[in-house]
């Protein structure tokens, strides 16, 4: 697979939108990678995670996100179910899942009910260490800041006002992959 030609293709003009995107997608990237070359123990699928933490946003564009230069029509909570559309279409299913994986900690039906968020009532938890790996590297970086790297804590506190849950699955994560931290 070649993901930057996937990039390309849907974020072609050389604009805000695309450097937002390209910025934070290797800065998640570049974290997972250095987990999984610090874990050989995990047998993490690395050009997976590559590719998938490159593509796990690509939904973005078709959101209304103004504060990022996204200009579309639909809620920015949706960006992972629309970038979960656009890679089963480009025949990538497992790197959809991380798409559609990777907001917040995840997130539960119930959440998703209780919250009454704008999306289908089902789980959409990372379920493989590929789709936790690239959730938990997302959580340190913001879109909105491209030059801060978030501290565990920082991003503990963020994930805190969405419910316990996605708190305690983020903790999880970190003991799993960045215990030295």
């Amino acid at each position: 697979m070649d993901y930057q030609k996937i990039i390309d293709k849907y974020y072609p003009a050389d604009d805000e939108l695309r450097h937002i995107l390209l910025v934070h997608s290797r800065a998640v990237t570049a974290r997972a990678l250095e987990i999984c070359d610090r874990h050989p123990e995990l047998n993490l699928d690395r050009r997976f995670v590559e590719e998938a933490a490159m593509l796990h946003d690509i939904g973005i564009f078709r959101c209304d996100a103004p504060g990022i230069a996204c200009h579309g029509t639909e809620p920015y909570i949706c960006h992972g179910r629309l970038g979960a559309e656009l890679m089963r279409a480009e025949g990538y299913p497992e790197h959809a899942r991380v798409c559609e994986r990777h907001t917040g900690a995840g997130l539960t039906k119930e959440e998703i009910v209780r919250q009454n968020l704008p999306l289908p009532h089902q789980d959409f938890l990372p379920e493989t260490l590929e789709e936790k790996l690239i959730c938990y590297a997302d959580k340190f970086y913001s879109k909105s800041n491209l030059k801060k790297v978030k501290t565990a804590e920082q991003a503990e506190k963020s994930l805190a006002k969405f419910g316990e849950d996605g708190l305690q699955r983020f903790q999880q994560w970190k003991a799993l992959f960045e215990p030295e931290r």
